[in-house]
Parts: structure tokens; C-alpha cells; sequence
């Protein structure tokens, strides 16, 4: 009797004897950023050089910029480096970037007209929308000569324009 009772347990916590498993739950679709028209706005949360002022400190605070920009994508999903640097560097390449599930954690490579930038985002993206914070630090000779953070926020607005 002791063993029927255990048996009947047994069959009772694995879902019903003779019964094939549940299948397991389906996994949720990745989300991927379209490529297409993005309307970008960055807008400056911080701004350090040596030698900037309280007033000059102020007025970089007040800025915002908005770029139309044309985003492709690569083959793990990664947006072009140059459209997410903005006028922060040209030729940009990621360094060690992580993208999943609508979150992108990456530090780009990028040049200036005097030297080089490596920013750092981390943030948030959906199919057609993303949020990000940046931080851009511009060297020159080895020197650290600014750093500068904004909140980067981007709309998709179509498909890119033809050649």
C-alpha cells in the first residue's frame, strides 16, 4: 500500500504519468532596431574642459541638437558607430559592444579633427525608438582636453533617403 501511495505522488508531481511534458514556454522574440531615417537629439547634461567657466559651463547645458541621420545596421544588430557619435567623432568603431533584448551597452573608437573620442552609451532601443546616455571624452597628445555627457534620444522616421 506504501508503495502505491508513494507511486501515485511521484506520478502526480510529474505532470501525469504516461503524458508527454509540457513544452516549454516560447522564448521571446529578439527586439532589433530597423535600420531607416532616425531623427536624433542629443542634449548636453555635462561639459568639462580645464578651463571652462561657470557661464560657459551654463550655456553648453542649453544645448541641443537635432540630426536626421541614416542608420544601418550590422549583422549582430549593432547600429553604424558614426550616426551614434554624432559630432563627437567620425570613423568610430566599437569597442567590446554587448546588444540584446533592447539594450545596448558599447564604447566607440571614433577621431576628431584633433585627436581622438571614445564615448561610452548605454541605454535602451525598440524597434523604431531608442534612449541613451553618453559620455564622450576627447583626448589630444595623450591629454584628456574635454568630456562632455548627454541624453541621446532617436525616433525612426522612415526609410532612408535614395542616393
Amino acid at each position: 500500500m506504501r508503495k502505491m501511495m508513494l507511486g501515485a505522488l511521484l506520478c502526480a508531481g510529474l505532470s501525469g504519468c504516461g503524458q508527454e511534458a509540457a513544452a516549454p514556454p516560447p522564448a521571446d522574440a529578439p527586439i532589433l532596431m530597423q535600420a531607416g531615417e532616425w531623427m536624433l537629439t542629443r542634449r548636453t547634461t555635462g561639459y568639462n574642459t580645464s578651463t571652462v567657466t561657470p557661464t560657459q559651463y551654463q550655456a553648453a547645458l542649453k544645448t541641443v541638437h537635432e540630426d536626421k541621420v541614416c542608420i544601418a545596421l550590422d549583422d549582430k544588430g549593432l547600429p553604424n558607430a558614426d550616426a551614434l557619435a554624432g559630432a563627437d567623432g567620425t570613423d568610430c568603431t566599437y569597442k567590446e559592444p554587448f546588444v540584446r533584448g533592447g539594450r545596448l551597452i558599447a564604447t566607440l573608437a571614433c577621431k576628431t579633427a584633433a585627436g581622438t573620442s571614445d564615448i561610452m552609451v548605454e541605454g535602451n532601443y525598440t524597434a523604431d525608438t531608442l534612449t541613451l546616455g553618453s559620455t564622450t571624452t576627447k583626448t589630444q597628445g595623450g591629454q584628456t582636453v574635454e568630456r562632455t555627457t548627454h541624453d541621446v534620444t532617436g525616433k525612426r522616421i522612415g526609410d532612408c533617403p535614395k542616393a
